[in-house]
């Protein structure tokens, strides 16, 4: 199996030859980078509920206080141990409460697989079905999660507006709605990650807004 790298550098190369728009675009903003997977399936789950609705530095202090909180490690186990209180006091919502112990208590009990065998052997439409079974993560998270955790190279996620912006701002049409979005991507499969990520560089690119953690290295 090609390196990631070169997974990504063949799928842009395929998605250029089918669009000059395209093309335009990823000779602009340069080769597509991913931020290096940091964290175990089940941590990435966790700081994304965390970081839900909530400013940068807010999430970050929360999310560190929970870690520190599970002193044995980020997992089901140690979460299920800790009382409600001991997860309010760390800063949490009590919906938040809510969905990181449904999380954990489905991770745990195996209704959502996260090893890397059982994440391997699901489509990406069963990672999104077992994901969004859990309180509190919806479609948009459990596709940024095959993009950015698994990297999945056909996540296609029309209702992100930066996606929608992006696209309406390199071929100069009015912005999309997420059901005209969705046929517009069918000529870029199986590499519809990558037209996902050249969308936001459009949006970064062309409306003046800052490199974002989606982008970035």
């Amino acid at each position: 199996m090609p390196a990631r790298g070169d997974r990504y550098a063949e799928a842009t190369r395929s998605v250029a030859e089918r669009d000059p728009v395209l093309a335009a675009l990823i000779a602009e903003a340069g080769p597509m980078r991913l931020r290096r997977a940091a964290l175990s399936p089940f941590e990435a789950l966790v700081q994304a509920i965390v970081y839900q609705q909530l400013a940068g530095a807010a999430a970050r202090a929360i999310h560190g206080r929970l870690v520190a909180a599970l002193a044995d490690g980020v997992t089901p186990e140690a979460l299920l141990a800790l009382s409600d209180q001991t997860l309010r006091t760390v800063g949490l919502s009590a919906a938040k409460v809510r969905s990181l112990r449904d999380l954990a208590a489905k991770v745990f009990d195996g209704t959502v697989v996260l090893s890397p065998r059982g994440l391997a052997r699901q489509s990406d439409d069963e990672v999104i079905a077992r994901l969004t079974a859990v309180r509190g993560i919806g479609p948009w998270s459990a596709q940024m999660f095959l993009m950015f955790q698994l990297r999945r190279l056909d996540v296609w996620p029309v209702a992100d507006l930066g996606i929608r912006r992006g696209y309406g701002l390199a071929w100069k049409i009015p912005m999309p709605t997420a059901r005209e979005l969705e046929p517009l991507g069918d000529r870029f499969r199986p590499y519809r990650t990558v037209l996902a990520w050249y969308c936001w560089r459009a949006a970064e690119l062309y409306a003046g807004a800052a490199d974002s953690a989606l982008t970035g290295t």
